[in-house]
């Protein structure tokens, strides 16, 4: 294989997101960058074709080589899509990061409809379990191994309130990563998940007003209080997670695998 490593992230393509800030530190590192996310057009919860061509750009502008592909990681042919698109560009892939979920599905648990569970199920957990399977075809192939690092969430391993689909989706990533890890490691394939305590992207500012109304609080009142209850005093930065994405993609790491790492200032020890 030839040219610098290649590192995808699902769910890129939202200017703020977790996904920009991401690629956007690996590409620091000296990876070709792959921008991904659905094509939501006319859905105001999700990405679209123009706003991922933007953070793509964005990134480009900063001096990376980017690589702008949609897909949705519910459809084993849309990923499958992705990645040949990506070999045939790109020749490789290095790094895949599985960021994409959904968690704007937030209700008390009787409310929750068969297509909201269905829908958070298959983006949050089937779309990395997809992209997994396909992304580590190429990587063994190459005889280089990789890196996949999952972005779970504090919700991995405890439960919140009226955030059962995204919690039982996220614990599932674990369990996935856990796995994973065994299936793919004599491979040189890694396998890990990142568990970030609350992060206010443009996903985080939605969770920020529905849990701020529901405790009867105003969003700077449920902001300071959840910062008091960190023992680090303040709340997580994107940043703060794609530095953790940018150690487990590093030589540095290449004898970690399995693990789900907190990066939550102390609010989650286990």
């Amino acid at each position: 294989m030839t040219g610098a490593k290649v590192a995808v992230c699902t769910g890129s393509g939202r200017h703020g997101g977790l996904g920009e800030a991401i690629l956007s530190r690996l590409g620091k590192e000296g990876y070709r960058l792959v921008v991904t996310d659905i094509d939501g057009e006319g859905a105001s919860q999700l990405a679209n074709t123009s706003e991922m061509e933007s953070v793509a750009k964005a990134l480009s502008a900063e001096g990376y080589e980017v690589l702008c592909h949609p897909c949705d990681v519910r459809s084993p042919d849309s990923v499958t899509a992705l990645f040949d698109h990506i070999i045939q560009q790109f020749g490789r892939v290095d790094v895949l990061v599985n960021n994409a979920g959904i968690g704007f599905v937030m209700k008390h648990s009787r409310e929750v409809s068969p297509q909201e569970w269905a829908l958070v199920i298959d983006v949050t957990l089937s779309g990395v379990f997809f992209c997994t399977q396909t992304a580590a075809k190429y990587m063994e192939k190459s005889g280089h191994g990789g890196r996949i690092i999952n972005i779970a969430s504090q919700a991995a391993k405890s439960g919140f309130p009226h955030m059962a689909p995204y919690c039982a989706a996220k614990h599932g990533v674990i369990g996935l990563t856990r796995t994973a890890a065994i299936d793919y490691g004599a491979a040189g394939i890694t396998v890990n998940a990142v568990c970030p305590n609350h992060v206010t992207t443009g996903l985080g500012s939605a969770q920020n007003a529905y849990f701020s109304a529901f405790k009867g609080m105003t969003e700077e009142a449920y902001l300071e209080e959840m910062a008091a209850r960190i023992p680090m005093q303040r709340i997580g930065q994107a940043g703060d997670t794609a530095a953790m994405c940018a150690f487990l993609a590093s030589d540095d790491a290449s004898f970690i695998t399995g693990e789900a790492i907190n990066v939550s200032g102390g609010e989650e020890m286990h």
